[in-house]
């Protein structure tokens, strides 16, 4: 478990990046690679970049270098993955470029700790050594072509869904409601976040806030840079629509869940917040009936819920949203009733 521990400054500078970071996705998507993880998510993308490599060999060739720096599992340098600024491929590679060679030693040094480390990495920033970092960045721009740019709107359109979502969690209900939808990969128990992580880890933000940046690539639970005096990032999954409420046409988020489940699901996903009550009225149902119901949302992170004075209120995770638009499905009329409240690596 990793335990983010804020401070009231930092509740005020929690930030949500708001579109894919190509590095981030870069680095994830070389691990789904190595992996069979995510066979329904990434199988088709998995199945398709092999075959692109496998026809490429100046591709197989840039993604050698990359590949050994990026374990499957455990440890990957910090220095792959710069500050997310939003300004692209190109500007995050130039960070990479410019990594002072100190801290290459050390994240390397790091690194071989767990795997052995390629020769070529010894002269990575040294002066008057052959450009190393050049051609590593040529090789991570390379391989961001042949395994994620015909992929590109795909993991936009993703992406946007969640920050879209994310930014109406927040104006509803504040940073509160933005830190509890992130459940089931974390928990807010003020004022430490508890994501579910590998390994346990302590991480203090002192008062630097911490920038959420959703992920197409990132595979069931969070991740962050392993160095805690590097600026805060936690990098999470976006929700990704099961074939199979996609496949069943416009009932098939009744086949999936149920008609009654599905019902409350639509009902708790409408423009706001929506107490048991409001769901009970609004679904037709009893008020322990839908407690239920939405007990058995939440643990399968479908639905987020928080404390607002004396309510309880409820509403739809990113997955929850993107069942219901992925099976075709529309809130029933009723839905719309009723009183709104305003509320390492891996």
């Amino acid at each position: 478990m990793l335990r983010i521990h804020f401070t009231p400054h930092d509740l005020q500078n929690v930030r949500v990046a708001r579109q894919p970071d190509p590095l981030w996705e870069l680095i994830c998507g070389v691990c789904r690679l190595e992996t069979g993880q995510g066979p329904l998510e990434f199988g088709h993308w998995r199945r398709s970049a092999r075959a692109r490599i496998a026809a490429d060999p100046a591709a197989a060739h840039a993604l050698g270098p990359v590949r050994q720096l990026i374990p499957a599992a455990g440890y990957i340098p910090d220095f792959l993955t710069p500050p997310v600024t939003g300004e692209g491929l190109s500007a995050g590679l130039e960070l990479v470029r410019g990594t002072p060679r100190p801290r290459l030693v050390r994240e390397l040094t790091r690194l071989a700790e767990s795997r052995p480390v390629p020769a070529w990495t010894t002269t990575l920033g040294r002066p008057g050594a052959r450009d190393g970092l050049g051609l590593l960045t040529q090789a991570l721009a390379r391989s961001f072509r042949t395994l994620l740019e015909p992929y590109w709107p795909q993991i936009r359109s993703a992406v946007a869904d969640d920050v879209a979502l994310r930014g109406r969690t927040l104006l509803d209900g504040g940073t509160q409601a933005l830190l509890d939808g992130l459940r089931p990969l974390a928990h807010w128990r003020a004022p430490v976040l508890e994501v579910d992580y590998p390994v346990r880890r302590e991480l203090h933000l002192e008062g630097r806030g911490l920038l959420l940046v959703p992920s197409f690539f990132c595979w069931r639970r969070p991740t962050a840079l392993a160095d805690p005096g590097l600026d805060p990032v936690l990098v999470y999954p976006v929700a990704k629509i099961p074939p199979a409420a996609a496949r069943t046409g416009g009932d098939g988020l009744e086949k999936l869940l149920g008609r009654t489940r599905a019902t409350v699901l639509t009902a708790v996903a409408g423009p706001g917040a929506r107490s048991s009550s409001e769901v009970a009225e609004a679904v037709g149902i009893s008020l322990p009936s839908v407690s239920y119901q939405i007990g058995v949302l939440r643990d399968g992170g479908l639905v987020a819920s928080h404390r607002d004075g004396k309510y309880v209120l409820h509403t739809a995770t990113p997955l929850g949203r993107r069942l219901i638009t992925g099976s075709g499905g529309r809130p029933r009329p009723g839905a719309a009733t009723g009183p709104w409240h305003d509320r390492g690596h891996v």
